[in-house]
């Protein structure tokens, strides 16, 4: 008998902060049959959703995103939700170059400081198979579901020192939408993404090979298009990827490169059989993949394996 797990989510709805969360919030009202839990955060009461397995999904609204401020937030995840099975931050996505017409989720860490938070490959692979599956549903033709470089922006906002990351032990990612207004206040991607959230346990029937990933640039299309890649009843679970820019920062060529490393794989859920590399990916930082591979016993090899898994030799 598999016992009922629990889910929080967390929605900025706070002063026209945030241009998507509210929208993916008002959709879950609309759908489902919220009750109040007890819990007041930020002046709101957490509302609950039960499903028929009895999994139970907490909503949890905020004046800030959690990230921007982790110095007031992280005593309030913990005291609440430190016992979750996983965690998640609906949010809105932009940047220069950044791709539009995006649904996508990443898991939290500072790269560059070798700072990183739980990863749950299983949760994300069901996380993101369900919302292929409702922009399908949807009508999102024009949109895609993918992944993102593994990162935190409460540097980039003055949230927190990256050494709090690891401090929520629950597995938690960012769930957005990209990365213009008119992507933004799309209904359709606001509803695809509050029909996934309670999809997360919601296991498909593959056996996943867990990989570290690393290299290419922050959208890498080769590790976004191996989520979905299936064969003989397998799949790839995707959760911590290193992009190229914050291993150079970082120096993961030099002699912290693999503690570093072996904290990312410390880090996620369940054991890793394989380390993927972008082939352009410069030989000193492959190397150091080579090396933590042979520490684990596990292959590592060139992105473009990833469109052929059965020439992959895991470790049976």
């Amino acid at each position: 008998m598999t016992l009922p797990k629990k889910a929080v989510y967390f929605f900025c709805i706070g002063s026209g902060i945030d241009p998507v969360a509210g929208r993916v919030f008002e959709e879950l009202e609309d759908m489902y049959h919220l009750h109040e839990t007890g819990i007041t955060i930020d002046d709101s009461p957490v509302l609950e959703y039960s499903d028929k397995e009895g999994n139970r999904f907490y909503f949890v609204r905020t004046h800030k995103v959690i990230c921007h401020d982790y110095n007031n937030y992280i005593p309030v995840m913990n005291n609440h939700f430190s016992d979750f099975d996983m965690a998640g931050l609906i949010t809105w996505h932009e940047g220069q170059n950044a791709p539009d017409r995006i649904l996508s989720v990443h898991t939290t860490g500072d790269v560059e400081t070798g700072c990183f938070g739980p990863a749950n490959p299983v949760y994300m692979h069901n996380l993101l198979r369900c919302l292929e599956g409702n922009r399908i549903k949807e009508g999102l033709d024009d949109f895609s579901v993918t992944t993102e470089a593994t990162h935190w922006s409460g540097v980039i906002y003055g949230g927190g020192t990256p050494d709090m990351i690891p401090q929520f032990p629950v597995p938690i990612v960012d769930i957005e939408i990209g990365s213009t207004s008119c992507s933004w206040s799309n209904k359709k991607a606001a509803r695809a993404i509050a029909q996934s959230l309670s999809g997360v346990f919601e296991d498909g029937d593959v056996k996943l090979y867990n990989l570290l990933c690393a290299g290419g640039v922050h959208f890498e299309q080769s590790f976004a298009n191996a989520v979905f890649e299936t064969w003989d009843g397998n799949a790839f679970g995707i959760s911590h990827i290193l992009g190229n820019q914050w291993l150079v920062s970082g120096q993961y060529d030099g002699e912290d490169g693999q503690a570093k490393l072996e904290a990312c794989v410390d880090s996620i859920m369940g054991d890793i059989e394989g380390i993927v590399y972008h082939d352009n990916l410069k030989g000193a930082y492959k190397e150091q993949l080579r090396i933590l591979a042979g520490k684990l016993n596990v292959p590592a090899f060139k992105h473009k394996l990833l469109r052929r898994p059965s020439d992959i030799p895991f470790v049976k």
